[in-house]
């Protein structure tokens, strides 16, 4: 997580747009997984997909993606982007595993907020 990154402020928000976006996975009672997404008509995006370190590699994240394809192909999506940091290789190849390639373009971004 980054400092400016406030995961409170970001559900909240979400919340109000596209809620039905926001997938949360659950055992007995404990979040164990999440993702957001979004859909501009134009592409989907997916942000915050998380798995419990504990819970990793049990399908998880797998099956949150596959959620979220599935919910973005009914609104007529034709594309999926996301982000991965440079240093977070082990997120790159599960992203590679599932089917995803890097895409030949430069991420540009502006903070519109302070925090």
């Amino acid at each position: 997580m980054r400092p400016w990154n406030d995961p409170r402020k970001d559900i909240a928000r979400k919340l109000t747009v596209q809620a039905d976006l926001f997938l949360v996975g659950e055992e007995d009672g404990a979040i164990v997984a999440t993702a957001m997404a979004g859909y501009d008509g134009h592409r989907g995006w997916v942000n915050y997909l998380a798995v419990d370190p504990k819970r990793r590699r049990a399908g998880l994240g797998r099956a949150l993606m596959a959620e979220v394809e599935t919910r973005l192909r009914e609104l007529g999506c034709p594309k999926l982007n996301f982000q991965v940091r440079k240093a977070n290789l082990d997120a790159a190849a599960f992203y590679e595993r599932i089917g995803f390639a890097q895409d030949d373009v430069v991420s540009f971004g502006k903070r519109l907020e302070d925090g």
